[in-house]
């Protein structure tokens, strides 16, 4: 049975002290409630993954890397590798998101080699796939998707691909304030599982979590996630306030 899933990506924020405060008020917020069928993750900066994985230790929180070399080891200066990832703890990480396609040119073969990585050391990757606004208005999304996925996930095994999360990120609603409807969200992720289905067969769609990571927030996430085919969200902005993202968490 697929989870329930928020995850969220604080891209380059926080400072060290400011980390601290919302890892903690996060832990105590999530020690309040009740055992729900919704996992919680946060996706810190490199820096503070040491600090998230000690406060996340006996609690509700999971713990994830925003990006990976596609490197083992050697002389790439700034990389993370996914053994490093694997030796601090590190459950889950995120791949293919618009801002390294859009600013670092990744290319769906190199997400594709960054999933290996992860999967080899036993993280869950949580790839990312989505459209900018003119493939949108000019009715290529499926399209656009369908490659994304074929070109950066359907080399897998089924037994492989049973670790992937997926989160469909309209590119056009990060950051803008713009959101998808409810109904053009479902419409996509129905899509990602009937390809998902067509692929690996019924039981791996069924069993798989994607999540919505365009503008979700605590005033739209209960609408989104109310939808049969969204699993939870891939939260940006909203993720770095710790009101705001447990009410996220909350909305299931």
């Amino acid at each position: 049975m697929r989870r329930n899933i928020v995850a969220g990506n604080w891209k380059m924020n926080k400072l060290f002290s400011e980390a601290d405060d919302l890892l903690f008020s996060l832990k105590e917020e999530l020690d309040k409630k009740s055992s729900k069928n919704v996992d919680v993750i946060v996706c810190p900066p490199f820096l503070y993954i040491e600090l998230a994985t000690d406060i996340a230790e006996d609690s509700k929180i999971l713990v994830g890397a925003q990006n990976v070399s596609k490197f083992d080891d050697g002389a790439f200066t700034g990389d993370v590798s996914a053994s490093m990832l694997q030796s601090m703890e590190v459950e889950y990480c995120i791949v293919g998101h618009s801002e390294r396609r859009k600013y670092y040119s990744e290319t769906n073969e190199e997400i594709a080699i960054k999933v290996n990585k992860l999967l080899e050391f036993d993280i869950s990757p949580i790839v990312c796939c989505g459209e900018i606004l003119l493939e949108r208005e000019q009715g290529l999304q499926f399209k656009v998707v369908e490659k994304q996925l074929t070109e950066s996930l359907f080399h897998l095994s089924k037994e492989e691909f049973s670790n992937i999360i997926l989160a469909y990120e309209p590119v056009w609603a990060i950051g803008t304030g713009k959101t998808a409807s409810a109904a053009q969200a479902q419409e996509m992720h129905a899509f990602l599982r009937s390809l998902v289905k067509k692929k690996y067969g019924q039981n791996a769609a069924q069993n798989l979590s994607i999540l919505y990571g365009g503008s979700c927030n605590a005033a739209n996430a209960k609408e989104l996630f109310a939808n049969i085919d969204v699993d939870g969200g891939l939260i940006g902005g909203a993720s770095l306030k710790a009101e705001d993202f447990i009410k996220i968490v909350n909305s299931f």
